[in-house]
């Protein structure tokens, strides 16, 4: 025989309340479901069938209806726990932030959440709250290196001179190479941005050849001048020069802040130098790509053309690469602003070396 629908009462005014509950977009998932439970209760439908109409369990379902009848809609809430929270002591504290610093679990290079609230005998919770408040941050690691050139101080006073306060009747450019840039195809066509889709990509690619950017960057402008090559040698270098040359105005002063390669020391370099004395080269320090500008403007290539760019062919990469520089010269380029000081970046460089040297 069938069986008839367990009866099942409620006020009018709480099934608005509940049906406020669905129509808010901030309701709880679990707070949802059990409105949705005791809603269709009260419209006579019998448990089992809103079992699987929200696809729950009818023990689920006669529970959420036990505690409706029993406490009205403050039965819908989660009960307090039993038991007092666990709070952390200060002595928990300092032993997750001594095996944070000074051990290495043995299942992984550095502590996860988990990893270190297994050690620590505490919640993941408790953990994070004692990295946050102590800012640590274990999964996340930097690179660096400190330049060991012998006239450190004098290349970065010189070069943060330059953006600091430019000589007059000059123009300052940041010049650097961007060599090796990979022509890559994927294997098959990529699947587009659409709703609920991210743009995907196949992980392997096709290699059509290499081409090397040189590219000076107008400290005063923000414009870009380049020039694609095959090769990455003095000779290019010089007919980058050359260009350089070429398109800027002859009654200015060139002063070129360029890095240590040996392309930027060759002799035919030097007998450029010698037979245009306007230019003037400004070497960084060692090591320290970083006080060179147009790095910055390299890093914005890469990150909005090159690594999701699809080529087929060395002229394809050529072409967007003469695209991206006419695109940026047009649209974004803004004079450089350098903020620190030299004085203060050999501060801080010679307080690295001290804990380098002292361990710490």
């Amino acid at each position: 025989m069938a069986r008839h629908p367990d009866k099942f009462d409620m006020k009018e005014e709480d099934a608005e309340v509940l049906r406020g509950w669905l129509r808010a977009g901030t309701t709880r998932q679990n707070h949802a479901l059990r409105a949705r439970i005791v809603l269709m209760s009260a419209e006579g439908i019998s448990v089992p069938e809103v079992a699987v109409a929200l696809m729950t369990t009818d023990r689920s379902v006669y529970e959420w209806r036990r505690r409706y009848q029993k406490s009205g809609i403050a039965g819908l809430s989660d009960m307090p726990r039993c038991g007092q929270p666990r709070k952390l002591s200060s002595s928990d504290a300092a032993r997750i932030l001594n095996l944070t610093v000074h051990t290495i679990p043995q299942e992984a290079t550095h502590w996860s959440q988990r990893l270190m609230a297994k050690a620590a005998n505490v919640t993941p919770y408790l953990v994070s709250q004692v990295w946050k408040a102590a800012g640590l941050k274990p999964h996340i690691i930097e690179n660096f290196k400190i330049s060991n050139d012998p006239n450190f101080a004098e290349k970065v006073k010189d070069v943060v001179g330059l953006y600091l306060s430019p000589p007059d009747n000059a123009m300052v450019l940041s010049v650097d190479e961007k060599t090796q840039i990979q022509a890559l195809d994927r294997t098959q066509p990529m699947l587009p941005l659409r709703p609920g889709q991210v743009e995907r990509r196949t992980h392997d690619y096709k290699r059509h050849g290499t081409r090397s950017l040189y590219a000076a960057f107008d400290i005063a402008t923000g414009r870009v001048l380049g020039r694609v090559t095959q090769r990455h040698r003095a000779k290019e270098f010089v007919d980058f020069l050359n260009q350089i040359e070429r398109s800027t105005p002859p009654d200015l002063d060139l002063h070129l802040i360029v890095d240590n390669s040996s392309t930027h020391t060759a002799p035919a370099v030097k007998a450029f130098l010698e037979k245009h004395p306007r230019f003037i080269l400004h070497f960084t320090p060692t090591s320290s790509s970083w006080l060179n500008a147009v790095e910055g403007w390299f890093s914005r290539l890469e990150r909005r053309s090159l690594y999701r760019g699809v080529f087929s062919s060395v002229k394809e990469l050529r072409d967007e690469l003469h695209r991206f520089i006419a695109a940026h010269n047009e649209h974004s380029a803004k004079p450089f602003v350098w903020t620190k000081s030299a004085e203060v970046i050999i501060q801080k460089v010679d307080a690295i070396k001290a804990k380098i040297v002292g361990g710490n």
